[in-house]
Formats: structure tokens, C-alpha cells, sequence
């Protein structure tokens, strides 16, 4: 593939990894956005909105000169309907993994590209089940820091993937960037 070079606007290391991975050029752009769910917001618009605030984000922050398409990308824990952000605290991680314990949950990643008045925007939704975690289990994961700035409050590529029977769909979203849906989304720039 021939992907044209771009703007990554995140500081994640897993998505910096991914776009690697797929052999993408880009620099990375640093953007803050509101991340606040709206009231009653569903978890697949929600998690769609802010990968586009995000490019978006970035756009807006390029000189003229220096404009490339903008990457953003959000990714959602979502447990029956409720979505599960970053933990604020270990009391909150540790919600978290008491209820995501024995249970499946969907991962919802967006990923979008912002190219002047070109918004594109792909969405990869996959399920992963956890085992029962005991207290022991929560309290060692929690101890490793691991979760702390991640959606659901884990990384399945990390430690977290001990407690992890099953995953339908993909593993690169549940990271953090749909590989498919980006690679789709890139080559529709070159076309």
C-alpha cells in the first residue's frame, strides 16, 4: 500500500506502534479536546464524535503550509450500554474490572481523517470476555499501574490479556486503531 503521509493526532504509543506497523509516515500532533460524553449520548456517536474532534483538533492546529490529512482515533469500553472511560483512580479501576469480571463487553474504536473539508470517519465495534477476576487478581493487576490511562481501565496487550477468554473481531482496535478500517479509510485519500 501506498498510504499518503499523515498527522497522527495522539500521544499514544500503541497507535504510534499500529500506524508503524502498517508502514504509514506521519508525525505526531499533540491536541486536547473535551472528552465528556454528552447526556444521553450513545456510546457508538459518542466514541465517533470525539475521533472526529480529534482530527479535527489537529487540523485546525497546522499551518497552511504544513497541511497533511489529520488521524484522530477514541476508543470506548462499553458494558451493557454503560461506557467505561479511564479510571480517575484505583477505586474507580477497580469498578471497573469488578464489573467487567466474567462478562463480555464490546470495545468500540472510531478512527477518523480530517483533510481540509473531507471528514472520514470508520468504526470497528469487538467483543472480549473476561474470566472471573478474584480480589487477589484486581489487586495484583492494579499494583502493575498498567490500566491507569486506559479505557476500561486495561491493556490487552499488556498484562491484562491473563484475564481474557475470548476476543471476536479485532485485536488492533481493542488497542486502541482498527488497522482495517484505517488502512480503508487512508486509501480512500489516494483515490
Amino acid at each position: 500500500m501506498n498510504f499518503p503521509t499523515i498527522y497522527l493526532a495522539s500521544g499514544s504509543p500503541r497507535r504510534r506502534e499500529l500506524l508503524q506497523q502498517i508502514a504509514v509516515n506521519f508525525s505526531v500532533l499533540s491536541v486536547e479536546v473535551d472528552e465528556q460524553r454528552f447526556e444521553n449520548e450513545p456510546p457508538i456517536d459518542y466514541v465517533k464524535r470525539v475521533a472526529i474532534a480529534k482530527a479535527q483538533a489537529g487540523w485546525n492546529s497546522i499551518a497552511i503550509s504544513e497541511q497533511k490529512p489529520v488521524l484522530g482515533s477514541d476508543t470506548s469500553v462499553v458494558l451493557n450500554g454503560d461506557v467505561l472511560g479511564k479510571p480517575k483512580n484505583n477505586v474507580d479501576a477497580r469498578r471497573m474490572l469488578q464489573q467487567l469480571s466474567s462478562k463480555e463487553h464490546q470495545v468500540m474504536t472510531a478512527v477518523a481523517i480530517v483533510d481540509g473539508d473531507k471528514v472520514l470517519c470508520e468504526l470497528n465495534i469487538s467483543t472480549v470476555k473476561f474470566t472471573t477476576l478474584t480480589e487477589k487478581d484486581i489487586d495484583w493487576y492494579l499494583s502493575t499501574k498498567e490500566g491507569v490511562d486506559k479505557a476500561g481501565g486495561y491493556a490487552v496487550q499488556g498484562l491484562a490479556a491473563l484475564f481474557i477468554e475470548n476476543i471476536t473481531g479485532s485485536y488492533s482496535a481493542i488497542m486502541g486503531l482498527p488497522i482495517r478500517e484505517t488502512g480503508l479509510l487512508l486509501a480512500q485519500l489516494t483515490e
